[in-house]
């Protein structure tokens, strides 16, 4: 029953917790399983470093503890390994391998999100399927504990309606709109989310609960979903930039989360790119959040047409293909390429991931900006470059958040006594 400061996930060979030597055989085949939805026995050997006698024990233990299952569906295998629907076609001969994965449901995680104007809370399975998804619309900015009592109202919902027991959650992701210390876990809320200067939610969460608390900011919670579940599965180096209200950036370098000295890495949404522009909520002038957000380009055109336009409208207004809508969501683009050439050339990724509100605006968004950057980069960086719309859409945040429970399930459940299923 404690929270604890941002924990990202790292390199499996970085993350050295102390491991009683009984268990480190477990850690080791569920880590491997963790990060690969489905190996054979042979497989996890070559994976762990165990002896293959070691790896048959161990995996017979964590059978009849119910913590991982055996397959012969080779077609799903490798549908789960490659993520692409066709590798299961072709004909086989002979006996397939025999296929080894986590049990869904020998445990679960909690992912909360909170945003400026909802909590939204999800129970995933052990491999990250959402068993369980609800939210409340609400004024979050200025109501911390309306917002933490209803984060704990769709907790015990969501355990009494699948009847799932509080020990078998590993513990409850929270992700944030808010700047994360990574050493506290406290928030940089002003400015940002007013009411909650001075609130620690993760500790508060804590307590509430019972449960192991691990907060993160949205954009990196951003990150790590698509890239565990979504279209970034297979990059090391990514940057998944959230266009909503609020603008940021979760960075992962060579499979490992980029936070900086105190985890305020990826604040890309207050990079100036107009000098002489509007004033932000964050005192400086003409950052990206003032020309890029979705609030931003509803003001612009509220001024340009002298009545009233809701961030609610801008997607059917680019459906109708508005003259005005489409200019203002171009400039947004072009604004957003600039900002990311600077990542660019600093970091070198191999994919921009875009995803939040804005994305759904599509190519009058993608193409200003995918040209824009071009112009402001070396070759060398940009022609590699891909960037693309989040698959995740609204649900990377939740997700996650719960991933970031998730990527502890080795240690957590290789350490725990074994029990028979």
């Amino acid at each position: 029953m404690h929270a604890t400061a941002p924990d990202y996930p790292a390199p499996a060979e970085e993350r050295q917790a102390p491991i009683n030597l009984a268990s480190l055989g477990r850690v080791r085949v569920l880590r491997a399983l963790n990060e690969t939805p489905a190996l054979s026995r042979a497989e996890l050997v070559e994976r762990t470093g165990l002896a293959r006698a070691t790896v048959g024990s161990v995996v017979d233990d964590l059978i009849d503890a119910g913590l991982v299952r055996k397959t012969t569906d080779i077609d799903a295998g490798l549908i789960r390994r490659t993520g692409d629907p066709n590798a299961a076609s072709g004909v086989r001969t002979g006996r397939p391998p025999q296929l080894l994965s986590l049990e869904p449901r020998a445990a679960y995680a909690v992912g909360l999100d909170v945003g400026h104007d909802h909590v939204r809370a999800v129970l995933t399975d052990l491999a990250g399927t959402v068993q369980w998804d609800s939210s409340a619309q609400l004024d979050v900015d200025g109501a911390p504990e309306s917002a933490l009592s209803t984060a704990v109202t769709l907790l015990d919902r969501a355990m009494d309606e699948l009847e799932v027991e509080r020990e078998r959650i590993l513990g409850l992701g929270l992700g944030i709109a808010c700047p994360v210390d990574k050493t506290t876990g406290a928030l940089h809320a002003e400015g940002i989310m007013p009411g909650w200067v001075g609130v620690q939610p993760a500790q508060e969460l804590g307590r509430r609960t019972g449960l192991e608390v691990r907060i993160i900011n949205d954009a990196n919670a951003g990150v790590l979903a698509e890239r565990r579940f979504g279209v970034a599965r297979d990059c090391a180096n990514v940057v998944y930039i959230r266009l909503s209200s609020g603008i940021g950036a979760g960075v992962m370098c060579d499979g490992r989360m980029l936070l900086g000295h105190g985890g305020l890495a990826g604040e890309l949404g207050h990079v100036t790119v107009e000098p002489n522009g509007a004033v932000c909520r964050c005192g400086n002038r003409g950052c990206l959040e003032t020309v890029a957000s979705p609030p931003a380009i509803a003001a612009l055109l509220t001024r340009s047409w002298g009545r009233p336009v809701s961030t609610g409208e801008l997607t059917e207004l680019l459906r109708t293909g508005d003259r005005g809508t489409l200019r203002a969501v171009e400039d947004a683009g072009d604004a957003v390429g600039r900002a990311l050439a600077f990542t660019a050339m600093l970091l070198n990724p191999e994919l921009i991931v875009v995803g939040g509100d804005l994305a759904a605006a599509g190519e009058a968004l993608f193409a200003p900006m995918r040209r824009s950057l071009m112009r402001s980069t070396m070759t060398s960086h940009a022609e590699p470059l891909r960037i693309v719309p989040g698959s995740l859409g609204d649900d990377a945040g939740v997700r996650g958040a719960a991933a970031l429970v998730l990527a502890t399930a080795p240690e957590r459940l290789g350490q725990a006594p074994l029990l028979a299923a």
